[in-house]
């Protein structure tokens, strides 16, 4: 069997035709396409990117404890740095800056990606070190560059404010750290960017889409982003490699530990520059791109994406309809005036 004949079989599983590889191209002549990872889900539409899910109903005292604790600098070991310090809700859910700004102006190893949608990711950190929105929350909190605190000291100066342990009143136990953990799970579960444009068409109206993005969106598929860039988030469902048809860290030079990946988690040689494939649902507003926050505009990232996981080299023209159709995946953030 030919390997074209295997993408093809690939392909229609996924639900996507012949959208991966032109059935009629001549696998001479034809980029080779992404492979399709192995935990690659199906889908039951009849396109392969889903509508977001509606928000979910939660305590709405557990809610609004969890965006206050999100706020809460006193969480950071030098009471300056908060979570939304590295995820301002206004900029994206995240800082637009290549690196985090930790504890003491330290630099983190890698970008932030936006909290936005994170719920819907299924794991958290690039590595996808954390199985769980809570399990996630502990990682910055005792992170030396990042936060720079501990459970005993966040536990300590919560537990001396009056209002806080009125806040927590709505949780078994008051003020813990599992109830911390949960309050800022919850109210990140709240952050879904619904009423997209694309949103919009996947339920029936076809005027929600311009003619560039309807065009962009097909060449999203055409040229295979979509085979890992699909489902509900568009993304943030699996794992690949950066760098499938291309050396991208040979390229680039300056290889450090943080390039490494799943790898850095599992030790295992195969998930040497793998990382969790992030969602595209909210790309327009968080430059700059990738882990390394290499690229700074969206129009560079398109262009490496194209070169380094398919093989490509896209037209001015094409990359300019696909981000048109990227455009048409943003969302509702929360608003600049919410209550925190």
């Amino acid at each position: 069997m030919t390997l074209l004949v295997r993408l093809r079989r690939a392909a229609r599983a996924l639900g996507l035709g012949c959208t991966l590889v032109s059935c009629n191209q001549a696998p001479t002549d034809a980029p080779r396409p992404a492979p399709t990872p192995v935990n690659a889900p199906r889908t039951t539409s009849r396109e392969p990117l889903e509508a977001l899910p509606p928000v979910p109903t939660l305590d709405v005292r557990v809610v609004a404890l969890g965006r206050r604790l999100f706020h809460e600098p006193r969480l950071s070991g030098d009471g300056k740095v908060s979570c939304s310090s590295c995820h301002d809700l206004a900029k994206g859910g995240v800082n637009a800056k290549p690196l985090s700004v930790g504890i003491g102006g330290k630099l983190s190893l890698v970008n932030a990606p936006t909290v936005y949608n994170a719920s819907l990711n299924f794991v958290q950190f690039w590595d996808g070190r954390a199985a769980t929105l809570e399990e996630q929350v502990g990682g910055p909190i005792a992170n030396p560059i990042e936060m720079g605190s501990s459970w005993e000291k966040v536990l300590g100066s919560l537990r001396s404010d009056p209002s806080y342990v009125a806040d927590f009143g709505a949780l078994p136990g008051g003020v813990t750290e599992q109830n911390v953990r949960r309050a800022i799970a919850d109210f990140e579960r709240t952050l879904l960017t619904r009423g997209s444009a694309f949103d919009r068409f996947l339920a029936g109206d076809e005027a929600a889409l311009g003619t560039v993005a309807r065009a962009g969106y097909e060449m999203f598929k055409s040229v295979g982003c979509i085979t890992c860039h699909q489902g509900r988030n568009v993304g943030g469902n699996m794992f690949q490699r950066f760098g499938v048809l291309g050396d991208y860290f040979k390229d680039r030079g300056h290889v450090s530990d943080a390039d490494y990946g799943r790898y850095n988690v599992t030790h295992n040689e195969s998930d040497r520059y793998v990382f969790r494939v992030p969602s595209l649902r909210h790309v327009v507003h968080t430059a700059p791109y990738f882990h390394d926050g290499s690229a700074e505009t969206l129009t560079q990232a398109v262009q490496v994406m194209a070169r380094y996981q398919l093989g490509r080299k896209l037209s001015d023209e094409q990359v300019r309809e696909i981000i048109a159709f990227l455009t048409s995946l943003s969302g509702d953030q929360v608003p600049a005036g919410a209550k925190i």
